[in-house]
């Protein structure tokens, strides 16, 4: 791949939000951003609203991960 390739679609995007009052970042494919706002417009909730939400779920897990794995198992809406 040369170095004048452009960027594949799958490139890691990193946005800076607040949670819980508390900055921080996260890095997901640009697929998974769109996939998130999607789903967060159809559950009537702000993209910070959703990932707030998945945050106070993911036991722990790395939130960028938590993140993907909410979007496949709610891939069917």
């Amino acid at each position: 791949m040369s170095a004048a390739a452009p960027r594949a679609r799958s490139a890691v995007v990193k946005r800076s939000l607040t949670i819980a009052g508390h900055r921080t970042s996260v890095s997901i494919e640009e697929a998974f951003w769109r996939r998130l706002r999607a789903l967060a417009a159809k559950r009537g909730r702000s993209l910070g609203a959703m990932i707030a939400e998945i945050d106070a779920a993911r036991d722990g897990a790395n939130l960028s991960s938590a993140i993907r794995i909410f979007i496949l198992e709610n891939a069917s809406q």
